[in-house]
């Protein structure tokens, strides 16, 4: 399949001047640019670009720089290479923000306002200015300008004591994902779209903060401030919804394979016994409503591994869709590709670069009926659009950019 330019999504005709690298950052303006936003990324050649370029190995045709995690992060974008720590480049990255209609970065702010591309100096010269910053820490606490990393923010908002919780080891470990990143580029995607809402509305441009720290925080914890949403918390209460912290939440062995099954209201309850030979259970008081169920979660489901090896998967996937009970096949990630779901939607979608080799991407997963979202460019290589994009805004290009 080859990149095509169309079609346009809800976001055609906004323009993006993205200052942001590593992950957060360019993982909330790429999922901007498959909405349609036209995404400016301007890179430093003195750097070799963004740091995301360098791990990992790709094929030769591809040339240096273009690693397979810049690759997932950097589709939809132009790439204009600017050193802003010169004052033409300086200049002509300002002459970029008067085309756009947002500014992303995630510098921090000591380094932002020493390029001269903080809030404050582009809003002298910009004063309707969307800005949008992605910071490690808010601005109002004493914890501003550290520098900040997904195992950080892990690490610091409670994120590294979920495991510790559920499985008896004490030792705080970090998510094997970059969790932090992603969930709170997702708050930097909600940020743009909400200040250009307000915008439309009133005209006004404006500073935003997407703090990490308050962000992951804030994802963590809605479950499992659980008891301590009230104050005090009442006796016998703490953190943590029972249910999942729990070591026996988790997939399930049949007699063939691995299942994830869910019941979840009575009816699913008192089928799912019945279907695993032990309808007696419907009957006995710890388990025979959800709050009977709830207060008994643990050994419910320190039961199911015995119940669920009474069937082979297929057997379960029948008789769980006849009855409506909530289950799912275990995907590792060498299936993923084959899943007949998303194989059928078309999730993994495979491009032609122009550079002569084959890439792999995700489908944008949100379907938007009257303007869907789509991959319209591939990632680029450092500074390959600087010349067509400084031109296009009636910028002279810097003679180190050349």
């Amino acid at each position: 399949m080859s990149t095509s330019p169309a079609p346009r999504g809800p976001l055609a005709g906004i323009r993006i001047l993205d200052l942001t690298s590593v992950i957060l950052g360019p993982y909330a303006t790429m999922l901007l640019g498959d909405m349609g936003a036209e995404v400016i990324k301007v890179e430093s050649p003195a750097d070799g670009g963004d740091i995301m370029r360098k791990p990992g190995a790709w094929p030769e045709a591809a040339g240096p720089g273009m690693g397979p995690l810049y690759m997932m992060y950097n589709k939809n974008k132009k790439s204009v290479a600017l050193d802003l720590k010169r004052r033409e480049d300086q200049e002509a990255c300002i002459a970029l923000a008067r085309t756009c209609d947002v500014v992303c970065s995630n510098m921090r702010m000591d380094t932002a306002a020493r390029l001269k591309m903080d809030y404050d100096s582009l809003k002298a010269r910009l004063p309707d200015l969307i800005y949008i910053h992605a910071a490690g820490f808010g601005a109002d606490g004493p914890y501003a300008g550290r520098p900040a990393y997904d195992d950080l923010i892990q690490g610091v908002s409670g994120g590294a004591d979920i495991l510790p919780r559920v499985d008896g080891n004490p030792a705080p470990r970090y998510l094997p994902t970059l969790a932090a990143d992603k969930t709170v580029g997702l708050f930097m995607v909600q940020a743009v779209l909400a200040a250009l809402f307000h915008k439309q509305r009133t005209g006004e441009g404006q500073f935003v903060e997407v703090p990490m720290f308050e962000c992951y925080t804030h994802f963590v914890m809605h479950e499992n401030l659980y008891g301590h949403v009230y104050d005090p918390a009442p006796a016998g209460t703490g953190f943590g919804y029972g249910r999942i912290h729990n070591p026996d939440r988790r997939p399930y062995q049949s007699k063939d394979g691995w299942i994830g099954i869910v019941p979840y209201s009575d009816r699913n309850w008192a089928d799912f016994f019945a279907l695993a030979g032990r309808p007696e259970l419907n009957a006995d008081p710890k388990f025979s409503s959800y709050e009977a169920r709830m207060r008994n979660i643990q050994e419910l489901y320190s039961m199911m591994d015995a119940m669920v090896a009474t069937r082979t998967n297929a057997d379960w996937e029948k008789v769980l869709s006849e009855k409506a009970i909530p289950f799912a096949p275990i995907n590792r990630f060498d299936d993923l590709m084959e899943d007949p779901h998303l194989k059928a939607v078309g999730f993994f979608q495979r491009h032609a670069h122009p550079d002569g080799y084959t890439w792999v991407d995700m489908k944008h997963p949100v379907n938007y009926a009257a303007s869907p979202a789509s991959t319209r460019l591939s990632p680029p290589r450092l500074g390959q659009d600087t010349a067509e994009v400084l031109r296009e805004a009636g910028v002279e290009l810097p003679k180190a950019a050349e």
